[in-house]
């Protein structure tokens, strides 16, 4: 009878261990593309083929502006989008941008409502945490955790192999804090407090789950030079700051909108001291339709080979 409880134990311990989530990272492979498609919308569908040839890659994170700024933001243009995203075979995770909602008030756009256009694509991209594509996976969303915040679908986040991901709604042409179009700011201050419960809740889940790196994907290039003297963007600076340094792992910032690819280090480069191990993808996009692929090693302790970069077109 004694061996045969031991027998159990030794059972039910096993099964905890092949059910427990890893104590370590492994090395696997995704795609980050944002800005497109722009104009003809040819280029992109061949992107997405491409993108689908790539059998190591788990995931691809588009980080928004799903038109260019300049082009109407119609039901229709966001139908046809809808369509291209759910023909990714592998899962789809997308974030807004500008682009598709805060611009919209342009009379190229349709001189739009901006709220407006933004629920409209919260109905459309976020009607389940679920990623988009063919094949999906379930993702966990900001407005499930918190009345407060139930309108913030497309704040998401998911683990992969000990590294946890997160999306976080931050746009180009400055978050939207903009005295000059009614009810801007007001909308800006709610998802900016929004935002920055999200980012803290989700270092606060890393060092639970001991989680070995984060990365937070968003629209907005944060660290533009250009970017104006009040910031949208200042208290994501400060507070990114203050909790990458208490992490103390590596965390990769994936962004868009000024379409250039660029890699590095931009905490270090604003205040000259640490934040090493803050490393910085912007994806290339506009005219150029290029994908990147992010992989993760997880032998490595440094941000900058932890994550590794390699860029690719449809050419």
């Amino acid at each position: 009878m004694a061996k045969i409880k031991l027998l159990h134990l030794f059972a039910y311990s096993l099964l905890g261990m092949l059910l427990s989530p890893p104590l370590h990272a492994k090395d696997f492979v995704f795609t980050a593309i944002g800005d497109q498609p722009y104009g003809s919308y040819e280029p992109f569908v061949k992107l997405i083929q491409k993108i689908n040839q790539q059998k190591n890659s788990q995931f691809t994170i588009h980080v928004g502006d799903i038109k260019n700024g300049g082009s109407e933001c119609s039901d229709k243009t966001f139908s046809d989008i809808k369509k291209m995203f759910d023909s990714f075979q592998k899962p789809l995770i997308y974030t807004p941008g500008d682009n598709e909602w805060t611009d919209c008030h342009r009379q190229s756009n349709g001189a739009y409502e901006p709220t407006e256009r933004l629920e409209k694509i919260r109905q459309l991209f976020f009607k389940e945490p679920i990623s988009l594509g063919i094949e999906s996976i379930k993702l966990q969303s900001q407005s499930k955790l918190s009345q407060e915040k139930s309108i913030y679908v497309e704040n998401l986040r998911w683990s992969k192999d000990n590294i946890l991901l997160m999306t976080l709604h931050q746009v180009g042409s400055n978050n939207n804090l903009d005295p000059k179009i009614p009810g801007a700011i007001k909308e800006y201050e709610a998802r900016n407090q929004a935002n920055m419960q999200w980012l803290e809740s989700s270092f606060a889940l890393a060092k639970q789950q001991n989680n070995a790196a984060i990365v937070i994907a968003m629209q907005a290039d944060t660290f533009h030079p250009k970017a104006p003297k009040v910031s949208g963007f200042s208290d994501f600076i400060a507070s990114i700051e203050k909790l990458a340094l208490e992490f103390n792992k590596p965390v990769l910032l994936i962004q868009g909108d000024s379409h250039e690819f660029v890699v590095d280090h931009p905490l270090q480069k604003i205040n000259n001291h640490s934040n090493y191990n803050v490393i910085r993808l912007v994806v290339p996009g506009a005219n150029l339709t290029e994908a990147v692929e992010v992989k993760i090693n997880s032998n490595k302790k440094d941000a900058a080979e932890f994550f590794t970069f390699k860029r690719y077109s449809i050419h």
